[in-house]
C-alpha cells in the first residue's frame, strides 16, 4: 500500500511538471481589439454575449482614459488619442497626439509594434482596421523615425475605396467594412497566426454620433460584438489544435458625452470611462480591486510576450502589467516652496521598499536619456516620502519609483 502511494505520487509530481513545462513552451500570442466608443454604462446595459462569454472564461474590469484629470497627463477624449495611449502605453502629454490628424506623433515612445520587432526581428505581426491612419501615422510604418518598423501583414484603408464602399449618410458602409476586416482577422488569425495582432473596429462610434444612446447604437454594439467573437472564436481553435497560449484583450478608445451619447471629447465621467475584458485567467490584484487605464495594455502586452523592454522606455511607461504583480500605483510628486512631497498608494500588505529616484531633466522625449539621483527609500506602506531641497538645489522634472516587481514615475507639479 505505501509503495502504491509512492508510484502514485511520483507520477502526479511527474505529470504536474510535464504539464508546467508544457504550458511554458507554449508559444505566445496577442491579439488586440479596440471597439469604438463605448462607454461602460453602454456595454453592461446593452447585449454583448461574445464579449460576455470572453469575460465569464477570462476577466472583466471597467477603465478609464483620459490621463490624469485636471493634471499635467490630461489627454482628450478622442480616437486617435486613445488609441495612441494603449500603443505607447503614455498619455499625450508624451505621445503627442492630441488629435485625429495625428499631426505629430513623438515616435520617442515606441508602440507596442516597434518593441516587439525590436525584440524578435523575425516575429510576425499584423493589423486588421478600418482607418489606414493606425498604420501608417501611429504605429508609423516605414518612417525614418521609427527606424523603419515593418507590420508583416496589413489589411486596411477600405475606407478610402469609395468605389467599393460607397459612402452613407447612415454609415453602412463603416458597417461593412467592419465586417470585412473582422472575417481577414479572423481567417488570418486562424490559418497564420501572427504573433501581434491589432484589430480596429469603427462602426459603433459613427452610429453613436449619429444617434447617441438609441435602439440603433444597441444594435450597433451587438454587430460589434458578433465580429469579436469571429475572431476570438479563431483564436479558441488556434489553442485547441496547436501549442499555443494566446492572450485576448478587448477595449474602447473613449466614452460617450453625458447628455445623449454623440459626442466625446471632454472629461466628464461617462467620457473616460471604459473598460477591459481579457480571456486571461491571471489578471492580477490591481486588475480586480482598482481601476485600470488604457495605458496599462502596452506592459501587459510585453509581460505576456516576455519581451525584454530597455528600462529607460520602462521609465517613461504611465501603465503597468495586468498580469504580474503591482505594489503600488497613484504616484504623485508636489514641490510647495522647497518642500518634495512624494506619495502614492499602496496595494501590498507585504513592507516593500520604494526605491525613489529625480530627473531634473526631461530629455527622453527629444530621444536622449535622463539621469536619475537616488533621492531615498521608504517602505510601500507608509505611502508619501518628503524631502526638503537646498537652496539653489536643481529643481526635480521627474520621480522614479521602484519597487521589485513595479515601475512608475510622475511628473513633478509645483
Amino acid at each position: 500500500m505505501c509503495l502504491l502511494k509512492h508510484v502514485l505520487f511520483s507520477v502526479i509530481i511527474c505529470c504536474s511538471f510535464t504539464l508546467n513545462a508544457q504550458q511554458k513552451n507554449l508559444k505566445k500570442k496577442v491579439v488586440f481589439i479596440i471597439v469604438d466608443g463605448i462607454a461602460a454604462d453602454m456595454l453592461k446595459s446593452n447585449p454583448s454575449p461574445r464579449l460576455d462569454e470572453i469575460a465569464k472564461a477570462g476577466a472583466y474590469s471597467d477603465a478609464y482614459v483620459g490621463g490624469l484629470k485636471d493634471g499635467y497627463s490630461e489627454t482628450p477624449t478622442i480616437s486617435a488619442v486613445g488609441y495612441n495611449s494603449l500603443l505607447t502605453g503614455v498619455w499625450a502629454n508624451k505621445h503627442n497626439v492630441w488629435g485625429n490628424s495625428i499631426k505629430d506623433p513623438n515616435y520617442n515612445y515606441p508602440t507596442i509594434f516597434k518593441l516587439y520587432k525590436d525584440a524578435n526581428p523575425n516575429g510576425k505581426t499584423a493589423v486588421f482596421s478600418t482607418w489606414l491612419d493606425n498604420r501608417t501615422k501611429l504605429i508609423g510604418e516605414g518612417l525614418p523615425q521609427t527606424q523603419n518598423v515593418k507590420i508583416d501583414y496589413a489589411f486596411d484603408g477600405f475606407e478610402l475605396d469609395t468605389v467599393r464602399f460607397p459612402h452613407d449618410q447612415n454609415r453602412e458602409y463603416i458597417k461593412n467594412i467592419d465586417a470585412l476586416v473582422a472575417t481577414e482577422a479572423a481567417k488570418y488569425i486562424e490559418t497564420e497566426a501572427p504573433d501581434l495582432s491589432w484589430v480596429y473596429l469603427q462602426y459603433s462610434d459613427d452610429i453613436g454620433h449619429v444617434y447617441g444612446d438609441s435602439p440603433q447604437l444597441t444594435a450597433a454594439i451587438k454587430y460589434e460584438d458578433s465580429l469579436i467573437g469571429k475572431i476570438y472564436d479563431a483564436v479558441k481553435l488556434r489553442e485547441k489544435d496547436h501549442d499555443e497560449d494566446w492572450l485576448f484583450l478587448v477595449t474602447t478608445d473613449h466614452g460617450r458625452s453625458a447628455k445623449d451619447g454623440k459626442g466625446h471629447g471632454g472629461q466628464s465621467d461617462r467620457e473616460r470611462s471604459t473598460w477591459i475584458v481579457t480571456n486571461s485567467t491571471e489578471t492580477n490584484a490591481y486588475f480586480k480591486t482598482e481601476t485600470p487605464a488604457i495605458v496599462d495594455l502596452l506592459p501587459t502586452m510585453t509581460s505576456f510576450l516576455q519581451l525584454s523592454v530597455p528600462k529607460n522606455i520602462k521609465n517613461e511607461w504611465d501603465g503597468v502589467s495586468l498580469l504580474e504583480p503591482v505594489a503600488i500605483t497613484q504616484p504623485k510628486a508636489i514641490l510647495k516652496d522647497q518642500l518634495l512631497t512624494i506619495s502614492w498608494k499602496n496595494l501590498t500588505s507585504k513592507k516593500i521598499p520604494v526605491i525613489l529616484s529625480a530627473s531634473t531633466t526631461n530629455d527622453f522625449k527629444t530621444g536622449s536619456n535622463d539621469t536619475y539621483t537616488q533621492l531615498g527609500t521608504a517602505e510601500s506602506g507608509t505611502e508619501f516620502f518628503k524631502i526638503t531641497l537646498k537652496e539653489g538645489q536643481p529643481i526635480p522634472t521627474k520621480i522614479l519609483f521602484e519597487t521589485t516587481n513595479t515601475t512608475l514615475n510622475t511628473w513633478v507639479i509645483q
